[in-house]
């Protein structure tokens, strides 16, 4: 089947809408991609199983091919039929899902997920979401959708339907919209291929200190190499405004805006943006990638405040760094 053509002016449909549904539908069945929100973040969605289709979201996106891409399904037993998930996989997702968790195992052979989706790899990262937009579609498609952030590669991942038209209006088929999404960052991905125990390849919505209870200590992945990542989020200058940003500053040097967190006087002599004056991480997460948004839009240095490395901390500190990171 021909991929439809692609619109000069991307429209923006509601998410609960059974036309909209429909539309996004007959978009995926012939090989095209739909924006879709999530609670972590707004996704690019493809059919996982047709790899012209998935071609036409890396190109979207101007993202690398050797940067794998998360498929989404909609119930537990699809993710069975997608990975080898063993005792502990099946213990954290019943735990957590749905919800900001990806697992990566190995994959079942033989796999109906596209090569181009896995990069290659003899491994898939997996998540099911709470979107029922999404478990919707995978359900009437009866395929994963891979589904990475809706948004140009290496920049700031989008939260609102507005974010997605903002980064890929006319090089993607359809948006569909319910709002802001509650967690703002990324999922966490967990890898489970050691046989050590688990390894978290990308903080994200899923904390550390809620995980370990479930499936006991978790390692840190060390990887470093830049050219074959295992999952998404892994490269180092990754999430980037385009303005230069500065990060543990307890206060903005002249010239720089300053993006702060926790209890801070009011300034009007700078361009201001606190996380949350309440020092609340869940908070902070949420308004992360709209914050950063804001402040590449109205300067070109940005300073950020230092933020704990607890709970959602980790995450937001993950995606400061990469933002921050040499480009």
């Amino acid at each position: 089947m021909t991929r439809p053509p692609l619109p000069s002016d991307t429209p923006i449909l509601a998410a609960d809408d059974p036309s909209a549904l429909d539309e996004a539908v007959r978009i995926l069945k012939a090989g095209g991609c739909v924006a879709l929100p999530t609670e972590t973040v707004y996704g690019l969605a493809c059919d996982a199983t047709n790899s012209e289709a998935v071609a036409g979201v890396y190109e979207a996106k101007g993202r690398p091919s050797f940067n794998p891409l998360i498929c989404h399904v909609d119930d537990l037993e699809r993710a069975r039929t997608l990975i080898d998930l063993g005792e502990t996989g099946e213990t954290l997702a019943k735990a957590f899902w749905p919800g900001p968790l990806t697992l990566v195992s190995h994959k079942r052979a033989p796999s109906p997920v596209s090569d181009l989706a896995a990069a290659g790899l003899d491994s898939l990262a997996v998540r099911l979401p709470r979107s029922k937009a999404l478990q919707t579609l995978v359900a009437r498609l009866s395929a994963p959708l891979a589904a990475p952030s809706a948004n140009a590669s290496g920049t700031i991942s989008p939260t609102t339907a507005q974010h997605v038209k903002d980064s890929l209006n006319g090089r993607i088929h359809l948006i569909l919209d319910s709002g802001p999404c509650p967690v703002g960052v990324e999922s966490t991905i967990l890898s489970l291929l050691d046989p050590s125990g688990p390894v978290i390849l990308r903080p994200g919505g899923a904390a550390r200190e809620a995980l370990e209870p479930v499936c006991g200590p978790i390692a840190q992945s060390q990887s470093t190499n830049q050219s074959a990542p295992t999952a998404p989020g892994q490269l180092t200058s990754h999430y980037a405004p385009n303005a230069q940003v500065r990060l543990d500053a307890t206060q903005p040097k002249a010239g720089e805006s300053y993006l702060g967190f926790g209890a801070q006087p009011r300034r009007d002599d700078i361009v201001f943006f606190n996380l949350s004056e309440k020092g609340d991480l869940v908070e902070a997460a949420s308004n992360l990638f709209t914050a950063l948004r804001w402040l590449d839009s109205v300067s070109d240095r940005i300073a950020v405040a230092p933020i704990p490395e607890t709970g959602l901390g980790e995450a937001i500190n993950d995606r400061l760094r990469r933002a921050a990171a040499e480009r």
